[in-house]
């Protein structure tokens, strides 16, 4: 009887030791903490088609395929990555313009857009605008962008590396420009036609920009 005992004994410690062995090997597999909490988005919505009023008023409707909006990071912002679709409305809800990019980001306490990857807008008087990046400043309602881009409308064609203008497209500049223009857009004699651009006009235009949109050259992300 003693001898059973002792083996069981035996038995017993031989069990647990290989069974703490076996414990100490064990790796648990745990992903990382995240610590950065205002990179988690405070909302998601899929398909997306709703309207965007402005004081009152219905301006906009937004089309996308994924809406994220975070109000923790700084600045808060609403992030379009799947793409972005608007339709522009006036006061009596007629469509104004269509917009269109592959991602886009809103900065809700500046007001401001940032749209990028084929940009495009078209409004009703037949102007179409593309590029690969555009600002929409909602405060002082202007476009502008410090890339390559090209207006085309039923008159004339522009070419540019800088580009500014109203929100309704009505009014725009472009520097370092370069394209086709009708005769009685052009001043002066015919000969003046056949002249490039005078730098003269680059510069003034530079000199035009604001300091805000001097820092978007940097980048906005």
């Amino acid at each position: 009887m003693v001898r059973k005992m002792e083996g069981r004994v035996i038995f017993a410690a031989v069990v647990f030791a290989a069974f703490t062995a076996c414990s100490d090997n064990v790796k648990e597999h745990t992903a990382p903490a995240i610590h950065d909490r205002d990179s988690v988005s405070m909302m998601t919505s899929y398909g997306v088609n709703t309207l965007i009023s402005d004081s009152g008023i219905i301006k906009y409707r937004i089309v996308t395929e994924r809406w994220d909006v975070n109000i923790v990071r700084n600045p808060s912002r609403w992030t379009f990555e799947k793409g972005i679709f608007f339709e522009q409305f006036d006061e009596k809800f007629h469509v104004q313009a269509y917009i269109q990019a592959d991602t886009a980001w809103y900065y809700d306490v500046k007001k401001l857009w940032h749209l990028r990857g084929r940009v495009r807008i078209r409004n009703i008087n037949g102007l179409i605008y593309t590029s690969e990046e555009l600002y929409w400043d909602g405060i002082s309602h202007e476009l502008y962008s410090n890339v390559f881009s090209k207006v085309v409308t039923p008159e004339r064609q522009m070419e540019g590396s800088y580009f500014r203008s109203d929100e309704q497209m009505r009014h725009y500049l472009v520097s370092n420009s370069k394209g086709s223009f009708e005769r009685e857009d052009m001043t002066g004699e015919n000969k003046a036609e056949e002249q490039p651009q005078d730098p003269a006009d680059t510069t003034k235009v530079e000199e035009y920009v604001r300091p805000a949109t001097q820092k978007h050259r940097r980048g906005a992300q």
